[in-house]
């Protein structure tokens, strides 16, 4: 199998991530030589490769600094099944919560529609075609007969090529749209559930159903809708019958082994002293419980066993009132590679706004577009703008994410009056943001309005 692992170097895989992501230079390189790595594990000789095991990381820094988006971002890079998951949502087993296997089982998951998709992209192409040829079926009665009469006795051949002209014609005028709003019924077939959810002493588990056929049916539904909608769910059905989802079950689950990647945030949330009662309780279960998922294990899941060997960890935390050392030992062997990201600046704000591909003036000004709006921001308003976000950060820090309330309260006026009272070019400029935030600020300063 070819796994889907950018021919990268760590330099092009930081670039990449420049893209997005301000800054956290250490942080960058740390996920770029373990994405290698993988590349490099797969050109190995095969008896060595098991032996070589990812180097998980642990991501220490305050919130709103980059961590989620640096793990998500090295996912979409390496084409790789990604969850994130929150340590504080998991308890040890035998207290009300999910158990940590819970999210390789989520993985497993999103790897298969992860696949799926790929799948149905290759053979969209002959999904089509079927596609079409299900609609000149449906839509044949829509099209005047010839106007030259036929023969009585007209060959078989000729009777043929009439029809398949006549086909063809009725083909290229629905490619063309002249049936887009004609209504056509659609059967389509909705697997049922193939799966059981029971209680067992680890938790809430998935059982398969393969055992009893009888349970796992097929359902037909007839649906009435308009030509143009039925071109994609016709597809979609095609692409399904034309897939093995067995294969797709099989691949995805070697997809996850070999390239997933589990985001556990919040990890510094369950180093809870040892011993007593109360909400603390199982914060060290939960430590001893991550550790053999990550040490590497199998997993069940309902798509087959997972095994958890070579799925990178990334475990991030702020640790403003705990630190690293307060994890259990042996969890701390498991995250060798620790990384310290930086408290964001005014500067970094500034850039924030700006650089990135999806920065926050760009979502802004391809949003009001929609509705005619074309917005402009001059330098001094994004340079107030990151000064006061600067300056709320020093009552609460909770990083990047004060400028998405900063540029939401900014807009506020324009988002909603567009674009029945508002349209044209609007020019945001330093005396507007003074004037929008400036009093919220001093109010929120008491208030925490913000």
């Amino acid at each position: 199998m070819h796994l889907p692992i950018e021919d990268l170097t760590p330099r092009q895989i930081v670039a990449e991530l420049d893209r997005y992501i301000v800054g956290q230079g250490d942080a960058k390189k740390a996920v770029a030589v373990a994405l290698r790595n993988r590349f490099r594990r797969q050109r190995v000789p095969a008896n060595m490769r098991d032996d070589i095991l990812p180097k998980n990381i642990l991501m220490i820094g305050p919130t709103g600094v980059g961590k989620t988006e640096i793990a998500r971002r090295l996912a979409q890079i390496a084409r790789a099944p990604f969850i994130k998951v929150e340590a504080t949502k998991f308890t040890e087993v035998g207290y009300v919560g999910r158990d940590v296997d819970a999210m390789v089982r989520d993985l497993a998951g999103i790897a298969v529609r992860l696949v799926e998709r790929e799948k149905f992209e290759e053979v969209r192409p002959i999904a089509e075609t079927l596609a079409y040829e299900r609609l000149v079926d449906m839509l044949e009665h829509h099209v005047p007969p010839d106007d030259e009469p036929e023969e009585a006795e007209e060959d078989w051949e000729v009777a043929q090529a009439r029809r398949e002209k006549k086909r063809y014609e009725l083909r290229r005028r629905i490619e063309k749209g002249e049936f887009d709003r004609t209504l056509v019924e659609v059967n389509t077939e909705e697997a049922g559930t193939n799966f059981l959810q029971v209680f067992t002493n680890q938790g809430i588990e998935e059982m398969g159903l393969d055992a009893f056929p009888h349970l796992n049916s097929t359902k037909t539904m007839t649906r009435k809708v308009t030509v143009l909608e039925a071109k994609e769910v016709i597809i979609q059905d095609e692409s399904s019958r034309l897939v093995d989802q067995g294969g797709i079950n099989r691949e995805a689950i070697e997809r996850a082994e070999q390239t997933g990647i589990i985001f556990i945030d919040e990890i510094d949330k369950v180093c809870g002293k040892t011993g007593g009662s109360g909400p603390d309780v199982s914060r060290e279960g939960v430590q001893r419980d991550l550790l053999p998922v990550i040490e590497g294990s199998t997993v069940q899941t309902k798509y087959g066993p997972l095994r958890t060997d070579h799925i990178l960890f990334i475990a991030a935390g702020a640790f403003h009132i705990s630190s690293p050392q307060d994890l259990i030992p042996e969890l701390q062997g498991r995250l060798p590679i620790r990384v310290q990201l930086e408290s964001l600046g005014e500067f970094d704000f500034r850039r924030i706004l700006k650089e990135p591909e999806n920065s926050l003036v760009r979502q802004y000004t391809l949003l009001l577009a929609v509705d005619g709006v074309d917005l402009e921001f001059d330098d001094s308003s994004l340079d107030e703008v990151a000064r006061l976000a600067m300056e709320m950060n020093k009552g609460e820090n909770i990083g990047a994410r004060r400028l998405h309330t900063m540029m939401e309260r900014l807009l506020e006026k324009f988002l909603y009056e567009a674009p029945e009272g508002i349209s044209g070019k609007v020019v945001v400029d330093k005396a507007l943001v003074e004037k929008e935030l400036v009093p919220l600020i001093n109010s929120a300063k008491g208030a925490m309005v913000l």
